[in-house]
């Protein structure tokens, strides 16, 4: 059975970085579009960053020039490295799979698979 898991979060000072990874296990990894979403409490989920099999790469608007995003094919895994980290960016972090179009990547309800979450609090 499928199943992505995460690792990396916890507490970082604004302006200091993380490196969030997840192993994904159960599905062909090397063709779904992996992404990453957040979700902060009262707000809704929402896109971080993706990147397809082509390993054409896309963000969120918010994130875009701080985070990214790349693949390991050999190793099922997907990673988000994320710089200058604002408190704005504290929320619980999950990762997805899916067999997702370039259009409809921004799009929690088009993904297949859905991590554990991993919480990433940045704060002094």
């Amino acid at each position: 059975q499928a199943q992505l898991v995460e690792s990396g979060g916890g507490l970082v000072q604004p302006g200091g970085s993380l490196t969030l990874s997840c192993a994904a296990s159960g599905f062909t990894f090397s063709s779904y579009t992996m992404g990453w979403f957040r979700q902060a409490p009262g707000k809704d989920r929402e896109f971080v960053a993706a990147i397809i099999w082509t390993a054409n790469r896309y963000y969120g608007d918010s994130v875009t020039g701080r985070f990214t995003i790349s693949r390991d094919n050999a190793k099922n895994t997907v990673t988000l490295q994320m710089n200058s980290l604002k408190p704005e960016d504290t929320a619980i972090y999950y990762c997805a799979g899916g067999l997702v179009s370039r259009t409809e990547l921004s799009n929690p309800a088009h993904y297949e698979y859905w991590g554990q979450g991993t919480q990433v609090t940045v704060s002094s």
